[in-house]
């Protein structure tokens, strides 16, 4: 058993979190004049700052108590909080396998926490033998894991995750952004039985909704609290509440939709594996292919100046573009942008 007082820092634990009007009146009916608002207006009230009606859908969704849900700014928040909660600046470390999803270095740098990376093997995947040494490094606290990963779209091995769950004595970060597309179970329904884990999901991917910025965390009540007790009092704008919970109303909407771009993901992968100056497609579990090219700068060039922006990846794997799953119609217009470039 991990021992979370131990984990998180001493200056967390004895915050006093600031208290806004609506913590101290939790109806919802009534003349407010408690929070110094303009009367005047449809969106001059403050949001719930914590998100209940949103929670509780969520919750039926995923089939999670809502007091082990912690909704935030996108999953940068969560990052981030992550790094303020568990880290001490200028002391202790995080550790990632690399190549993955820059925020997290980006968050590790803002909080002055050393960034431990770990390379990957050559199929993607988690080498545990390599982690070993660095699991009994009393300054190393925090754990990230992408799975699928980003940019490379596969998804880490169920036994390694367990694996470090249960040698780790420190917080494991599970960033499952992708896991609507995998058709795989989310570790969502371990947090029970594993204390240090923190699972992230998204409203960006899958439900199509990145512009209102909703990332999930799934973990301990005593996890949660703490996150509740570090973020902003008003983090997700009524706005932004309103039109996740219009979202949640149709699953069958996003069902389909899921359907449809694994479906032209398997398409895509095929059809490109065709083309000349392709030479190799990672396999993916994501919404989005990794594509190794014989010159993968040129390629990027050629289809920007065709209007058609892809990721260009080349710095974190060589000569790779990362190729995002569009629509039916944009996938052929990239493979017809594709096959007309003469090498």
């Amino acid at each position: 058993m991990i021992n979370l007082d131990n984990l998180v820092r001493n200056n967390v634990r004895n915050l006093t979190p600031y208290s806004c009007a609506r913590d101290e009146f939790g109806g919802r009916e009534g003349i407010f004049l408690d929070a110094n608002e303009n009367p005047y207006g449809t969106l001059n009230r403050y949001p719930d700052p914590y998100q209940k009606e949103l929670k509780s859908v969520i919750s039926t969704l995923k089939n999670i108590p809502a007091e082990k849900i912690f909704l935030g700014n996108g999953s940068d928040e969560i990052i981030d909080l992550c790094f303020r909660i568990f880290c001490n600046p200028g002391t202790d470390k995080a550790l990632t396998f690399s190549p993955t999803y820059g925020m997290y270095g980006v968050s590790a740098s803002a909080n002055d926490v050393e960034m431990v990376r770990l390379p990957l093997d050559t199929d993607f995947r988690i080498g545990y033998e390599k982690l070993i040494p660095h699991l009994s490094d009393n300054k190393l606290k925090l754990i990230i894991i992408c799975s699928p990963n980003n940019p490379t779209g596969n998804c880490q091995d169920k036994d390694v995750i367990e694996k470090i769950l249960s040698s780790f004595p420190g917080i494991v970060l599970l960033d499952e952004a992708y896991i609507d597309f995998t058709g795989k179970p989310s570790f969502k329904d371990r947090i029970d039985e594993l204390p240090n884990l923190i699972v992230m999901q998204t409203m960006s991917k899958a439900f199509g909704m990145a512009s209102v910025r909703v990332g999930i965390a799934f973990a301990d009540p005593a996890i949660i609290s703490f996150f509740n007790k570090m973020k902003p009092p008003y983090n997700i704008s009524t706005i932004n509440q309103k039109t996740v919970l219009k979202r949640l109303s149709d699953i069958s909407s996003y069902r389909k939709q899921v359907s449809k771009i694994v479906e032209e993901r398997v398409r895509l992968s095929i059809e490109i594996r065709k083309i000349e100056v392709v030479q190799k497609v990672y396999p993916s579990d994501a919404n989005f292919l990794l594509v190794r090219f014989s010159d993968a700068d040129m390629v990027y060039n050629y289809l920007a100046d065709k209007g058609i922006i892809v990721r260009n990846r080349s710095r974190a794997v060589d000569n790779c573009l990362r190729i995002t799953i569009g629509t039916k119609r944009e996938n052929n217009i990239l493979l017809g942008a594709l096959k007309s470039i003469i090498i």
